[in-house]
């Protein structure tokens, strides 16, 4: 299911990156395990992002008789949101199986199965076997998946679209003020393709035993694809005795009721007898905010204590502008002082938003939480998994699972300080990975440390707009779709000025430097971004590997509206390697400066430095300047990336070069 491509260098893009479907000839004979870490050999990342528990097996890299697809990094397209841009489709009949590197008693499988013709899923069945024994049926659905058109996006795929009045790439106009006026294709930029599935395996498997998924013939789904398998070993329920168990308050483990008030009855009694709250393993229904403050909540492990809600309509909508609410742990609200002393562990919240609706309080976690820790939980299926409106301070978020999103993995929004959120697993969000926003109010001195962010279907892998002295380190972030980058600096969004420091070093990006649908041009692994206000602070950029860029490694830009008003400058870049670039190792498409010490690079496909300035292209040169500090060595195609002739403001403006597909990441 693709879009056609909107111009020449999107369907250049494309071709170059091998089309979109690769036929297989039969089962192949890769039966020794392939792990991965975000699609890549795992020494190439080593040390970067978060350490799980989990193995990573790509489904184009086992046996099956089904077809890969891929690679393929043009939006709108199920190879290009896969990990690492490949996957394997199975019809009914066909199967992948996979060899298990090591002893495991539990798997997650990420796939894609078609929207109903209407839109609002179908469900389809998987079948899964170990050594060909102990079948299981999966029922995987596409009802949290498959939107399309314009932001805020629909779930309808005949939808005309949402914004007429919008310039699209699709006819390089703005169709309402065009004529005659242009054919738009249905359904519009469908995305969103993937959704993931848990399943415990009844008992403990060895390495060398074979999983196999297969599509059982008959299934209604034409199709479905397998992107891949994590296989991993779940510990025993964690069992608390004294505590205050949700089940002596009336919680049902089977579901079939509702448990909010007997949670928050358990809450109750815990803060008054000084207990920890206790979630025993089960399936509870909660369909509201549970709120939480001065509070221990521990379930026996994410695999086990499950909290799933429906989405509820509210009528008349929240003071807050939410038209919904469903299942979330929400601290007080920042107005009324916030929420202090929270710790939430080892449970899984399950909510049920299927569509994007940015006023709604529909989050695994939110409100404001100061001296509060969040450790070990697995989000699903809410809009954003963490979203956190400040003022507040000292929140730990750590070892948590966070996938299958309609909007942000995990945002600071306003005024959150000292806080850190470390070793987290980010995969599928429907915008931001990772994000500090300082509206209004400027987040301060947090650190966002290795992390590993995967797949973020719109927008960044990880976003820092504005604040004071931030930390971007140790992550590992892969696979951003459109509209984004890896990493996004950006004054934008109505945030506060970047003021003091912002650091941003030893990261990993891997496939990003997207394709800017709405600019018709290349973006950068890491994307500094001048829109409201000039970017002056100290940024440092150190010890960065970014890997097989679509396009460029770095990109300092502001938009064209306001190119004379807004200027970068302050950045200093050290101690990077940058493998393998479609086109530039620097885009500069602003005024201002940076320097560079001991940059590296190779497999460079255009000219090292694309700089356009501020485009009025004067004699004296681009209005960006770049400062050699010696030790920026190797290039590509065109020689050295920084030769001297391009020192300090040549002018090398060529935003659409030829994309020169770079070879795969290797050793340095």
């Amino acid at each position: 299911m693709s879009v056609q491509a909107a111009t020449a260098a999107t369907v250049a893009l494309s071709v170059a990156l091998g089309g979109t479907a690769i036929a297989d000839t039969g089962a192949r004979a890769a039966s020794t395990p392939v792990v991965t870490r975000a699609a890549l050999a795992p020494s190439l990342v080593a040390g970067r992002g978060a350490d799980v528990d989990f193995a990573e097996q790509e489904a184009e890299n086992v046996r099956t008789n089904g077809t890969i697809i891929g690679p393929d990094r043009t939006a709108y397209t199920l190879p290009a949101e896969a990990s690492g841009r490949r996957a394997v489709k199975l019809t009914p009949g066909e199967h992948v199986e996979f060899t298990l590197p090591s002893a495991a008693n539990a798997i997650t499988v990420r796939y894609s199965i078609p929207d109903a013709p209407g839109g609002g899923g179908i469900t389809a069945p998987l079948d899964v076997t170990v050594n060909g024994e102990n079948r299981t049926t999966m029922t995987l659905t596409s009802q949290y998946a498959w939107l399309y058109n314009q932001y805020p996006f629909t779930n309808d795929p005949d939808a005309d679209l949402l914004h007429p009045d919008w310039w699209i790439t699709e006819c390089s106009c703005v169709p309402n003020a065009t004529t005659p006026a242009p054919t738009i294709a249905k359904p519009f930029r469908p995305n969103h393709f993937y959704d993931e599935q848990r399943l415990l395996l009844g008992r403990k498997y060895r390495a060398g035993d074979k999983v196999r998924l297969t599509v059982p013939a008959g299934s209604n789904a034409a199709w479905t694809v397998i992107d891949l398998l994590d296989s991993q070993l779940v510990g025993a329920p964690r069992i608390r005795l004294v505590a205050a168990n949700v089940l002596a308050f009336g919680a049902d483990p089977l579901g079939r009721r509702d448990s909010a008030d007997a949670f928050d009855k358990a809450i109750a009694f815990a803060k008054r007898e000084h207990l920890k709250v206790y979630i025993p393993p089960g399936r509870y229904q909660v369909n509201r905010h549970i709120i939480v403050d001065n509070v221990t909540i521990e379930g026996a492990g994410s695999w086990y204590t499950i909290i799933k809600g429906r989405e509820v309509a509210l009528n008349p909508p929240a003071p807050d502008g939410s038209v919904h609410t469903g299942v979330g742990f929400y601290g007080k609200d920042a107005s009324a002082g916030g929420s202090r002393n929270v710790h939430l562990s080892g449970f899984a919240i399950e909510g049920d938003v299927r569509e994007r609706i940015d006023t709604d309080q529909v989050n695994g976690v939110g409100g404001a939480m100061s001296d509060s820790t969040i450790d070990g939980l697995y989000i699903r299926h809410t809009k954003v998994g963490m979203w956190f409106d400040g003022p507040m301070t000292n929140l730990r978020i750590t070892n948590n699972v966070i996938v299958d999103q309609i909007a942000d993995g995990l945002n600071f929004h306003t005024g959150v300080t000292n806080s850190v959120v470390s070793n987290n697993f980010i995969r599928n969000s429907g915008d931001d990975g990772l994000a500090m926003w300082s509206e209004k109010t400027a987040n301060a001195r947090n650190t966002f440390d290795h992390n590993t962010v995967q797949t973020p279907v719109l927008a960044n892998g990880i976003a820092i707009y504005g604040g004071l002295d931030n930390t971007v380190s140790g992550n590992l972030i892969a696979d951003p779709i459109r509209e984004g980058s890896a990493i996004q600096v950006g004054s934008r969004f109505g945030a506060e000025a970047f003021t003091g420091h912002l650091w941003i070093k030893d990261n990993t990006t891997v496939r990003a430097g997207t394709y800017e649908l709405n600019w018709n041009i290349g973006l950068g692994a890491i994307w500094i971004y001048a829109l409201e206000k000039n970017i002056d602070a100290d940024i440092q950029v150190v010890g960065d590997h970014f890997l097989d860029n679509t396009y460029n490694a770095i990109m300092l830009v502001s938009e064209w509206s306001v190119k004379d008003l807004y200027s970068i400058t302050n950045v200093h870049f050290k101690d990077i390697r940058v493998d393998g670039t479609g086109t530039s190792v620097v885009s500069a498409r602003v005024a201002g400066s940076a320097s560079f010490q001991n940059v590296d690079a190779r497999n460079v496909g255009a000219v090292g430095v694309n700089n356009c300035g501020s485009f009025h292209f004067t004699p004296a040169g681009s209005e960006f300047s770049l400062t050699d500090l010696g030790g920026n060595d190797g290039g590509g195609t065109t020689g050295p990336w920084l030769a001297p002739w391009e020192l300090p403001n040549t002018i090398t403006c060529d935003d659409r070069p030829p994309v020169v597909v770079p070879p795969a990441p290797s050793p340095w």
